[in-house]
């Protein structure tokens, strides 16, 4: 859902992102003026200190990420909302309520006035949604051919759910492994614009915001959520892999229950690629207590972000340190880690 906040581009006496306007100079503050703190504006950032001072109380979690997508516009959103929900559902899996963010650029020489400011409109529209503000930055421009547009690194604070008991350490035999959404839709979006292929239903990212959904399920069921995670580089298998090595379990996933568009899965297979090792941005991974499993699915369905949301495994005491998937025709076959980068520059 596009979120229209009725920013017309303000009236700028240049067209494209040149050095001086990394000078600190006069074009400098044109730019942040124009095209930051007004969009951005809340009490702090209006503050304009170089650091934001903050009211704080209890226990926080902190994220950082930098977002180097290519191409930066893709269907479903672009690098701006991308880098907020992303950090968004960084804070989110860690149990935690996203409450500020900072927001910084790397800027090319040559970049258009009208793409910077439709990435910083859905970057506003992304705050909203998440209910997080931008209360400090840093903006620097490189010489043409020294970037690829525009990179963008936030990092993000929030409090932690007083209900939240995420941990690796809480993960035990028997607990259901739940998936949010259909897989790979995310990376797919971004290889079929890549590759300009062309497809009968077009494939858009899935980006969006968990915080909500991931507020609910605490809320309800607390410290029976034993863990959670968003499967984003390397997708779902890295991140169960990840989940098993560390945790020092197996899991056994079902095949037939994991859910991938079909859109998707024949990209994916004109592309040789499995969807389990795709990119997704507006899915997660949630270990629950095998008592709860049903429930937490039942809530996750009754929400639009987690509306496809299933049972697709178990932990189990056996094959410590492997994922062990049961093909839809009944194979068992382990599912290794990514050997090497198979979707490059994708998140």
């Amino acid at each position: 859902m596009q979120m229209n906040l009725s920013c017309p581009m303000p009236a700028l006496d240049f067209d494209v992102i040149t050095l001086g306007h990394g000078s600190g100079g006069t074009l400098m503050q044109k730019l942040l003026d124009s095209g930051v703190f007004s969009l951005l504006a809340n009490p702090i950032l209006d503050q304009r200190h170089d650091g934001a001072i903050i009211p704080w109380q209890g226990p926080l979690a902190f994220s950082t990420d930098s977002y180097v997508v290519s191409p930066q516009f893709f269907p479903g959103g672009n690098i701006g909302d991308l880098a907020v929900n992303g950090t968004v559902n960084d804070l989110a899996m860690c149990g935690a309520v996203p409450k500020y963010l900072s927001l910084s650029f790397i800027l090319e020489e040559g970049l258009q006035m009208a793409e910077f400011w439709e990435i910083m409109t859905t970057i506003k529209a992304a705050c909203v949604r998440a209910g997080i503000e931008v209360v400090t930055g840093d903006t620097k421009v490189v010489e043409r051919g020294k970037g690829d547009k525009i990179f963008i690194n936030t990092s993000g604070i929030g409090t932690l759910h007083p209900k939240a008991a995420v941990s690796l350490q809480n993960i035990r035999p028997g607990d259901v492994v739940l998936l949010s959404n259909a897989i790979a839709a995310h990376g797919m979006a971004i290889m079929s614009v890549r590759k300009e292929l062309a497809f009968e239903s077009e494939i858009r990212s899935d980006t969006r915001s968990l915080s909500g959904v991931i507020q609910k399920l605490i809320d309800r069921f607390g410290a029976q959520i034993h863990f959670l995670r968003d499967p984003t580089r390397g997708g779902v298998a890295s991140v169960l892999n990840e989940i098993a090595t560390d945790a020092r379990v197996g899991i056994d996933i079902r095949q037939k229950d994991i859910p991938v568009e079909e859109a998707v899965a024949s990209a994916c297979e004109v592309l040789g690629l499995d969807p389990l090792y795709v990119a997704n941005e507006g899915v997660f991974i949630a270990v629950v207590a095998e008592a709860i499993a049903q429930a937490a699915v039942d809530l996750l369905r009754a929400e639009s972000e987690s509306a496809q949301a299933v049972a697709i495994g178990e932990v189990t005491s056996e094959h410590t340190g492997q994922v062990v998937l049961t093909s839809t025709i009944g194979g068992r076959r382990v599912v290794n880690r990514l050997a090497g980068e198979q979707l490059p520059r994708i998140c």
